[in-house]
């Protein structure tokens, strides 16, 4: 226990800077223990969640502020291509350009407001679907089919109106905001600790989505912590290290926390487990390496098989071999297997962990070698109590052969569940467990009896990060205009 001064306020078992110290290669520096922050104990609002005057100041000062996550650079591949973006009532066309370049549009015909593009695709000019007026892919103006009858528009730029677009990891980001500070000044030291795993060299292997009844933050918080696993997903307790997962906040814009897998949770110090009944827990969970957020690590469990003779036959491990040792070096092959790239090297941690970077304040991207899942939350249009959360995974371009194709979206339907969709694979049950709270959670924040919710000092420390700087820029916001 080398690091117990890191742990005056947390969990007292061993930290996941312990679990680090027995990895079986060199851990990287960024995954050491990072920076913590003390923000009070000050309850927060639970009106915060559901009064629409405060969600129309999150979307004035805060949404249409921030940079936000709108597709992937794979999504848009050719000239002429183009993705629709929308969130908080505001609706994009992000266009690939004739020399390669990205460029996003207000999605609205300057004639009478209809949207000009519906649906992804490709279109080579915007033409409104109402009475014909169009635009060149570029966002220039193009035709009037009434021109006779427009002279208020001779001699005027009748461009179509852009936002800002950078990129970073083969993402798309946009903002509204002209006068915000470079996506770099925000994704730093993100960017610097993911060179490494060259997100722009991945595909999009999996693309799902849902509204689900719940204001967007109560979303994200589902996904902000690993504590709720005792009670929420139990049948995870045997392999994965919830209460002694590493929380940092290494910015005011990018915080982290990490859960270590193949090991037992401090909660069920008392079972007696061994590291077979480690194995066994993970087979029986189906692949699924999960913490505050969840992740497939390219289903380790499923092959937890090659421990025994037959697949009736009783696990065994050689002398010396941990469950968390045996499933790094099964992911390794796996890995190598799919994609030809060598993982012999790479450390376990980037290997099984989960390992999960949030941007504020609706991108959560996982670092790491194996199969890399990425959230995304965001209000459902102008509605506080309801909102939309995407579940990507990229996995790594083969190092022989063609880039694989990026998949399309798949939304699910109201009836739909989220194991309801094949590209998830044993992430989809895990995903339910926690869709049962959240509508319970919007509804009891409405029936509360003291109009506060609390949040721990260390493992929800991001959450109330969060809070903070919502707080902070709606406060910031409305000085400017004199509300």
């Amino acid at each position: 226990m080398g690091n117990a001064e890191f742990r005056a306020d947390r969990h007292p078992s061993e930290s996941y800077e312990d679990i680090l110290e027995r990895d079986t290669r060199t851990i990287p520096d960024h995954l050491r223990q990072g920076p913590t922050r003390n923000l009070g104990e000050e309850g927060i609002p639970v009106t915060n969640y559901f009064d629409p005057t405060f969600f129309h100041k999150e979307v004035r000062h805060v949404w249409l502020k921030v940079w936000q996550w709108a597709c992937r650079e794979e999504d848009i591949p050719n000239a002429g291509d183009v993705f629709v973006y929308e969130n908080v009532g505001k609706s994009l066309i992000v266009s690939r350009q004739k020399d390669g370049s990205i460029k996003a549009f207000y999605n609205s015909c300057l004639h009478r407001g209809r949207k000009l593009v519906d649906e992804c695709g490709h279109r080579s000019t915007f033409r409104c679907k109402y009475h014909g007026l169009a635009w060149d892919s570029d966002g220039s103006f193009k035709h009037n089919p009434i021109k006779w009858d427009f002279p208020q528009f001779e001699g005027k730029d009748m461009s179509l109106p852009e936002v800002r677009v950078e990129t970073w990891g083969g993402f798309v980001f946009i903002n509204f905001d002209p006068a915000a500070k470079p996506l770099m000044h925000y994704l730093k030291p993100l960017a610097d600790h993911f060179d490494r795993y060259d997100f722009a060299n991945r595909y999009k292997a999996a693309h799902v989505s849902k509204i689900v009844p719940c204001n967007w933050k109560v979303m994200a918080e589902a996904f902000m912590e690993s504590h709720h696993t005792i009670v929420t997903h139990p049948q995870l307790a045997p392999f994965l290290g919830d209460v002694n997962s590493q929380y940092d906040a290494l910015s005011d814009y990018v915080t982290r926390q990490f859960t270590a897998t193949g090991v037992v949770s401090p909660t069920l110090a008392d079972r007696n487990f061994g590291d077979i009944d480690i194995l066994k827990a993970m087979e029986a969970a189906g692949g699924s390496h999960v913490s505050g957020g969840h992740s497939d690590k390219d289903g380790v469990s499923k092959k937890v098989n090659n421990a025994r003779d037959t697949p009736d036959a009783p696990m065994t491990l050689e002398q010396g071999v941990t469950a968390r040792m045996y499933a790094c070096e099964v992911t390794r092959k796996s890995l190598g297997d799919e994609d030809g790239w060598d993982y012999s090297q790479v450390s376990d941690a980037e290997i099984i962990d989960a390992l999960l970077y949030n941007v504020f304040p609706h991108m959560s991207f996982w670092a790491g070698y194996a199969p890399n899942v990425v959230y995304r939350w965001r209000p459902n249009g102008l509605d506080p109590d309801t909102s939309i959360m995407d579940v990507i995974i990229l996995k790594r371009v083969p190092k022989q052969g063609p880039r694989p194709k990026p998949v399309t979206e798949h939304r699910l339907g109201l009836g739909e569940d989220w194991s309801s969709s094949p590209m998830i694979g044993a992430l989809g049950p895990v995903f339910e467990q926690d869709m049962e709270n959240l509508p319970e959670v919007q509804t009891g924040l409405k029936s509360s009896g003291t109009g506060v919710v609390h949040f721990s000092l260390y493992s929800e420390m991001r959450i109330r990060l969060m809070h903070k700087l919502i707080a902070q820029m709606i406060a910031e916001g409305e000085a400017k205009v004199g509300v």
